[in-house]
């Protein structure tokens, strides 16, 4: 089988060549490299170093949510499996706590272009503890005129006036849970969401204003056939969203209790998962979506397709976006952040990141300080994985380095990829073409210099 359309064309031969394990690339060095001995007092140093820089860029803030009223048994996220709905209220208690003890490093500058509330379910949270959170954020930061307020939402809890209490609160930007449509599917993996109820909440997002709507799908979950999700790729097409992410499920029970409650028996085989992401590919393309790397599809006339095509499309720890670079600061429990040349990331567990906080210091539990040689690497490798392409010359006044001297046993380990018209390369560099889009993640890995080193994390599969 081969996906084509005018510019791509992607066989099953050339799928099962690249189909290995490795990283997603929301940062260099990735997640799993940082570091224990990165505290407070590191963070600090380098939110200290941005407030006294004038040119420092605005802030992205990314709010971690991590409470959901029932477990779905395929997640792989940091959340809190509870009824007890007081929980939430106490815990925008200790964000507030969190945002007093951050802003004095901030300085005066606290543009903000950028918000995304993720989880766990945002929508846990009731109306009023979500002016609550807004009223906090507005307090200690400015948000420009253009910002993008993005959620995650759970279709099961929230209805037509949660949708526009929302939009007024200035969201704009929003993302669906769905995985897949299937009775079968969903049961097997604990969360039921009917068509309808899916197709009312997406509507009501509509009428309340919403900019973009985001639909999350997973393929190889228990139970899913080629078949099954054919015909959830049929509402999905119907229910027209602006973006559609198109994840590959990963099955580590080992690392992930949830995903114990799942059979493995029940798992489709590694062929039929790949006849399922294949075939979903080309019904997408078929339905007029852009492909715009890894598993991210968009409608022609939306702002992530324009960056793709002016090569202003950037990556950050929330996937692809239109933004250029900002400092992200993460709030809440386990939330990464990036800060000029470093990451930062909170404590996992809540009762930790309660005892911080009570003791009155920011609950870093660990993160990582960036070379040189990272800052330069981890700009080649956002740079690819965004399709853009790659000017020798601007890289070379940028760091003032030869590139391909710099490069050179990279640029000989990228040759199969340009043998195999996943990408150009000449003297003044190097461009994905569009079939290499769906790639980008094994070329990365050929500028990842901490590949080879062990570490704790088992990847996913690039397909």
């Amino acid at each position: 089988m081969n996906i084509i359309s005018s510019d791509i064309q992607i066989s099953e031969a050339l799928v099962r060549r690249y189909d290995k394990s490795g990283p997603r690339y929301t940062s260099y060095p990735t997640a799993d490299r940082f570091l224990d001995g990165f505290d407070e007092v590191e963070y600090i140093h380098y939110l200290q170093q941005r407030a006294s820089d004038p040119g420092s860029p605005p802030l992205s803030i990314y709010i971690h949510l991590p409470f959901c009223q029932s477990l779905c048994y395929f997640c792989a996220c940091n959340k809190i499996i509870t009824q007890d709905h007081s929980r939430s209220a106490e815990y925008i208690r200790y964000l507030r706590r969190e945002v007093e003890l951050l802003a004095p490093h901030l300085g005066e500058k606290r543009t903000v272009s950028q918000l995304h509330l993720g989880g766990g379910s945002p929508t846990f949270l009731n109306a009023a503890e979500l002016d609550e959170l807004m009223r906090l954020l507005h307090e200690y930061f400015d948000f420009s005129d253009d910002a993008e307020f993005g959620i995650e939402i759970d279709p099961r809890t929230v209805d037509g006036p949660i949708m526009h209490r929302l939009a007024g609160l200035g969201f704009n930007r929003t993302s669906f849970g769905v995985q897949d449509f299937d009775p079968q599917v969903q049961l097997a993996v604990n969360r039921i969401q009917p068509v309808k109820m899916v197709e009312t909440t997406l509507q009501a997002s509509r009428d309340a204003g919403f900019r973009s709507i985001n639909m999350d799908l997973i393929y190889g979950l228990p139970k899913q056939t080629l078949a099954s999700f054919d015909v959830t790729l049929d509402h999905v097409v119907r229910l027209s969203p602006d973006r559609i992410a198109l994840y590959n499920y990963a099955h580590l029970p080992s690392r992930f209790k949830a995903q114990r409650l799942i059979s493995a028996a029940d798992l489709p085989s590694a062929e039929e998962r790949l006849q399922i992401f294949l075939h979903a590919m080309q019904r997408l393309l078929d339905a007029g979506y852009i492909y715009i790397g890894l598993d991210h599809f968009a409608r022609p006339d939306d702002e992530l397709n324009r960056a793709r095509l002016d090569y202003s499309l950037h990556r950050n720890f929330q996937g692809y976006t239109t933004r250029a670079e900002c400092d992200l600061v993460g709030l809440g429990v386990s939330a990464i952040g990036k800060v000029g040349r470093s990451y930062s990331q909170s404590t996992r567990s809540l009762k930790s990141y309660y005892a911080h906080l009570d003791a009155g210091r920011l609950p870093i539990e660990k993160g990582f300080g960036l070379s040189s040689d990272d800052v330069l690497r981890a700009d080649v490798i956002m740079t690819v994985m965004c399709s853009n392409p790659i000017d020798f010359d601007s890289f070379n006044r940028r760091y003032d380095i030869d590139f391909k001297t710099y490069f050179s046993k990279e640029l000989s380990e990228l040759e199969p990829f340009r043998e195999g018209g996943l990408l150009e390369a000449d003297d003044q560099g190097i461009r994905v073409l569009p079939t290499g889009r769906l790639f980008v993640r094994a070329m990365g890995m050929v500028f990842d210099r901490y590949i080879g080193q062990p570490t704790g994390s088992t990847y996913s599969r690039l397909i």
